[in-house]
């Protein structure tokens, strides 16, 4: 699979969840992709991962041995953000903190070619504001994946303040490229899903605190009576509780609404260490 709008040398930094998904997808597609994180063991699990779900997807029928080997093969695992150099476009993809993009954000300005797109897989933080720390605003855009990403087909396409025309219309062709929907959204706080989705979540762990039903209970009124394919505290726990706290930080403090206040059951969560899946517990246990 691949399009006329597809870049075809892409960078992707951070190897985590979010990183190893669009690293793959973008491969799939037919780019060649440099998988950049300065910590080895998450460098080296990214690629198991990446490794795991091609041959997942071999086995299920819908992707070829060859083609998921050729896949495999345009990704190259890089420990250093100077491997960035050369790219067309990079992705980042690493802890959702405002502090951490922006000073990565101002080592690929002096690291990549003038034209280079830098793109953010943020799920809440001001382009805007992660663009300011670049002499290339206008070549500073969101791009939003969801999880897992090379199943899940939107791509939410965030322009900033100064981000051009030109460069929303190349992000918006690429994502068409990578068979994805793209769906432009303003700069604000959370942008579209995560304004709409995480007051859900939060509303449904106070529902938990207050022992309005059973986190089973829950989930179930959603799935059944709403009609979604996860309850909301199971997707909470895919998506990471110390992600959602820090996207409801962000809610909070850039709209200034008392709505978007954290629950403080999710907060004790955090605190415990209970992140969800990703360590094996969260709302449920998945040892």
């Amino acid at each position: 699979m691949s399009g006329a709008g597809l870049i075809r040398e892409v960078a992707v930094i951070g190897a985590g969840t979010m990183g190893n998904g669009i690293a793959q997808t973008f491969a799939g597609a037919g780019a060649n992709v440099r998988l950049i994180d300065v910590a080895p063991a998450a460098l080296d699990k990214g690629m198991a991962t990446i490794r795991g779900s091609l041959e997942r997807f071999v086995k299920k029928g819908t992707l070829n041995q060859a083609d998921a080997e050729a896949s495999l093969a345009r990704i190259k695992a890089c420990a250093r953000i100077e491997d960035a150099l050369g790219a067309e476009l990079v992705v980042e993809a690493i802890v959702e903190k405002a502090d951490v993009k922006r000073k990565v954000f101002a080592a690929l300005d002096g690291i990549c070619a003038p034209q280079t797109i830098l793109s953010s897989n943020t799920s809440s933080i001001s382009i805007t504001e992660i663009a300011a720390a670049t002499k290339r605003a206008d070549r500073v855009i969101g791009m939003h994946f969801m999880n897992p990403v090379p199943l899940m087909k939107l791509v939410e396409v965030i322009r900033g303040q100064e981000t051009s025309a030109d460069t929303t219309q190349r992000v918006v062709a690429c994502s068409e490229a990578l068979g994805k929907t793209p769906v432009e959204a303003q700069d604000y706080p959370g942008f579209v899903s995560n304004r709409v989705l995480m007051p859900m979540i939060n509303e449904a762990i106070y529902c938990l605190m207050e022992g309005v039903s059973t986190r089973e209970g829950i989930d179930t009124v959603m799935k059944l009576g709403m009609n979604h394919p996860l309850g909301p505290l199971a997707l909470a726990d895919l998506i990471g509780l110390d992600v959602c706290l820090d996207i409801l930080g962000v809610l909070h403090q850039g709209l200034g609404d008392p709505k978007y206040r954290p629950c403080p059951l999710l907060r004790r969560m955090v605190a415990a260490g209970r992140l969800g899946k990703k360590n094996g517990k969260g709302f449920y246990d998945y040892a």
